[in-house]
């Protein structure tokens, strides 16, 4: 049976609700997984004013303990799946707080994901949101 987060996904901007600061026109994320079990989330979208993004890629190792984020010196990711269809992540420093995190679940029938991530942005304003994607 396929894993059911794996794929290309289409932000659905109708069904998504965006924080004030981050309200994209469009996006995809590809979601991958690789023979050890860890995902490769890339995301990339546009902004309002046409403006294209790409998200810093995302390494998912559901196994429930904390890796260190390459290049993010003092922070680690912890992963998890506590359900088939569900992966949660955060992103925490090294005192445990966390800074991040999310939890992407793939619906019955597989044809959409829900994402309800929050942290801090690059301007370090706080946000939260829920997207919704259909798979391509």
């Amino acid at each position: 049976m396929p894993d059911p987060f794996v794929g290309t996904w289409k932000l659905n901007v109708e069904k998504s609700e965006f924080d004030e600061n981050h309200r994209p026109t469009a996006g995809t994320m590809v979601l991958e997984l690789d023979p050890e079990g860890c995902y490769l989330l890339t995301a990339e979208g546009a902004k309002p004013n046409g403006e294209k993004v790409a998200e810093r890629p995302q390494k998912m190792i559901p196994d429930g303990k904390p890796h260190p984020i390459p290049g993010m010196p003092g922070l680690s990711a912890m992963a998890s799946r506590p359900e088939p269809n569900t992966l949660a992540a955060e992103a925490r420093r090294e005192d445990g707080s966390v800074v991040g995190g999310g939890s992407y679940t793939v619906s019955a029938d597989g044809r959409s994901l829900t994402a309800t991530t929050f942290g801090y942005d690059t301007q370090l304003r706080q946000f939260k949101v829920r997207t919704v994607w259909d798979r391509r």
